[in-house]
C-alpha cells in the first residue's frame, strides 16, 4: 500500500470532551451514569419492564388507540420491535396498526424472523413494498424472502423496478449464501479518477450512492474490482493524487456462492469491515459488511448449539407445529437409539439377576460415558466450525483428544472403583474401573470421529452428531460393564 501524505498543519484534530460533560446536567444524583436507558421503560439491563409492557397491553384492550400510541413513540425502533415480539399474534397486529406511523423499516428490520413473517403477511402488498423500498437489500431480501411465492409477487409487482430487479436478483442465489445476503448498494469507481475527482463524485446530490460505506471499490473497465480505499485514506490525502497510487490492491473477495459461515469465518481471520462480492466472471455486484457478518456469527452459533440439543430453530415465536415436528423427530431417533443399548442389557440379564449391584452401578458408566463424548463433540463440532479441525491436522487432534479421555477416564475410574470396593466388593471396583476407562476413550473417539464423518459427507456436523455419540457410549457402556463382570466370574 501506498504510504499516506501527512496531515497538514493546520488540520487540527478535536479532543474528546471529558465524561462530565457528556451526561445530562438534568440526570438525577445517583442514578445510572448511562442516561441513554430510559428509567420509565427500561429496567437496570435495558430490557422493557414488566410495568410499562402491561400498560401498553391495557390501553390496547381498551382501544385507545391514541394512549397506545403516547407510550410507544418514544421508544428507540429497536425497543419498538422487542414490545411487539412481546405480544401475542393477535395483538401483535392489533398494536402494529395502533402505531402504523411508527413501523418504520428500522422497526421492521428488528423484528425477529418468525414475528416479521407474521407481521408481512398480515399487512397489505403495497404497505409491504413500501418499507422494503426504504431497507437496504439484504434487509429487503430478508423481509420476504420467507414469504409465500403469491405473497412475494404481490409486493413484489408494487416496488419500483430497480429495487424489484435487485431483490429478485438476490432470491435466484441460494439461501445463507452471500449472493443471498450481500448488500447490492456499493460505491464503484474507475481507477483513473483522482482523490479530488472521487471526493467531488461523493459530493454529488443525485449520484444515487449508499447514505453509509465503509470503503470505496476501485474497478475496472469490466467491473473487476482492482482495489479499495477507506474513507480515511481518502480524506487525508492530497486532491491531485490518482487513485491508484493510494489504493490497496491486495483485497478479500467473496464469491456470490460462499455460504454464510465462511464468509463470518474469512471476515474473523482477516479482520474485515467490508468486502467486496463478486460473481462468477469475478465481477462486483455488490458487498458485505461486518455489521451484516455480526447477524451471521450470532445466528450460526446459536444455530449449532440448538442442533446439537435437537431442538430445530429453538425460537419462542417459531409455529406450535414447526417447533413440534422439528423437536419430535430426534426424540424418535433416540428411542431407536436406546433400543438398541436395552437389547444389550436384556442379554445379560440372567447375570444382573444373580447381582443386582450391577443394576445400580451401570447407569453411572454410561453416564460418565455420555458427558465425555458430549464434552469431545461440543470441542469438534466447534473446532470444525471455525476451520481449526481440517484433514490435515484430524489425525493430531485426534490423538490429542484420545489422551484426554485416557487421562480423564483414569481419574474417574479410581475414584468410583475405590468407592464400589468400599460398598460392594473389590473385583466389581476393579469392574466398574475397567469398564469407565475403556467408556470414557471410546466416548473421546467418537466425540470426535462422529461429527468429522458427517463434516466429510457434507452434513452439517451438529445436526446429528449427539444422537450417535450417545447411543455408542450408552451401548459400550453398558457392554464393558456387563460383560467384564460376566468375564470376571462375579456375576456368572
Amino acid at each position: 500500500m501506498t504510504e499516506q501524505a501527512p496531515l497538514d498543519d493546520d488540520v487540527a484534530l478535536a479532543e474528546a470532551p471529558d465524561a462530565e460533560d457528556v451526561i445530562d446536567d438534568g440526570a438525577e444524583e445517583g442514578g445510572r451514569p448511562d442516561d441513554r436507558i430510559d428509567d420509565e421503560r427500561h429496567d437496570e439491563e435495558n430490557r422493557l419492564k414488566p410495568r410499562y409492557v402491561r400498560s401498553v397491553e391495557a390501553a390496547l384492550e381498551a382501544e385507545d388507540r391514541g394512549a397506545v400510541y403516547d407510550l410507544v413513540e418514544p421508544l428507540h425502533p429497536a425497543d419498538i420491535a422487542d414490545l411487539l415480539e412481546l405480544f401475542d399474534r393477535d395483538e401483535r397486529t392489533r398494536l402494529a396498526i395502533a402505531i402504523s406511523d411508527l413501523m418504520s423499516s428500522e422497526v421492521v428490520a428488528e423484528l425477529n424472523d418468525f414475528v416479521r413473517e407474521d407481521m408481512m403477511e398480515a399487512l397489505p402488498a403495497d404497505a409491504v413494498a413500501l418499507i422494503a423500498e426504504q431497507l437496504d437489500t439484504d434487509d429487503a431480501v430478508q423481509l420476504i424472502e420467507d414469504l409465500d411465492a403469491p405473497d412475494q409477487q404481490a409486493i413484489l409487482a408494487e416496488m419500483d423496478a430497480g429495487d424489484r430487479a435487485a431483490i429478485e436478483s438476490a432470491l435466484s442465489y441460494p439461501e445463507e449464501t452471500a449472493g443471498r445476503l450481500m448488500q447490492r448498494e456499493v460505491v464503484a469507481v474507475p481507477e483513473h479518477l483522482t482523490v479530488g475527482d472521487l471526493i467531488d463524485l461523493l459530493r454529488q446530490e443525485d449520484h444515487g450512492l449508499p447514505t453509509e460505506f465503509h470503503e470505496v471499490f476501485v474497478v475496472d473497465a469490466s467491473f473487476h474490482p482492482v482495489g479499495t480505499c477507506n474513507l480515511s485514506w481518502v480524506l487525508r490525502t492530497p486532491r491531485t493524487i490518482a487513485l491508484a497510487d493510494v489504493m490497496k490492491r491486495d483485497q478479500t473477495l467473496i464469491p456470490v456462492s460462499m455460504d454464510q459461515e465462511e464468509v463470518a469465518l474469512m471476515f474473523q481471520k482477516y479482520a474485515l469491515i467490508s468486502a467486496a462480492v463478486v460473481d462468477e466472471d469475478e465481477r462486483l455486484v455488490g458487498q458485505m459488511t461486518v455489521d451484516d457478518v455480526v447477524h451471521i456469527i450470532a445466528e450460526e452459533a446459536g444455530e449449532d448449539a440448538l442442533l446439537m440439543s435437537g431442538a430445530g430453530d429453538g425460537d419462542i415465536n417459531e409455529p406450535l407445529r414447526d417447533a413440534y415436528s422439528s423437536r419430535v423427530r430426534w426424540l424418535i431417533a433416540n428411542l431407536g437409539t436406546a433400543l438398541i443399548a436395552s437389547l444389550i442389557i436384556a442379554a445379560f440379564g440372567a447375570a444382573i439377576e444373580k447381582l443386582v449391584a450391577l443394576a445400580v452401578l451401570m447407569p453411572i458408566v454410561a453416564s460418565i460415558g455420555g458427558n465425555a463424548g458430549t464434552q469431545t463433540m461440543a470441542v469438534t463440532v466447534r473446532a470444525i466450525a471455525m476451520n481449526q479441525l481440517t484433514r490435515a491436522n484430524t489425525k493430531r487432534i485426534l490423538w490429542r483428544e484420545m489422551r484426554v479421555a485416557m487421562l480423564n477416564g483414569v481419574t474417574v475410574a479410581v475414584l468410583i472403583g475405590l468407592a464400589t470396593a468400599a460398598i460392594f466388593t473389590p473385583v466389581l471396583g476393579g469392574v466398574i474401573a475397567l469398564a469407565m476407562v475403556i467408556n470414557v476413550i471410546t466416548a473421546g473417539f467418537a466425540g470426535v470421529m462422529v461429527p468429522v464423518i458427517f463434516d466429510r459427507l457434507d452434513t452439517d456436523p451438529a445436526v446429528a452428531s449427539s444422537v450417535f455419540v450417545t447411543m455408542i457410549t450408552d451401548s459400550m457402556g453398558f457392554f464393558a460393564f456387563l460383560g467384564l463382570a460376566v468375564a470376571s466370574g462375579i456375576a456368572g
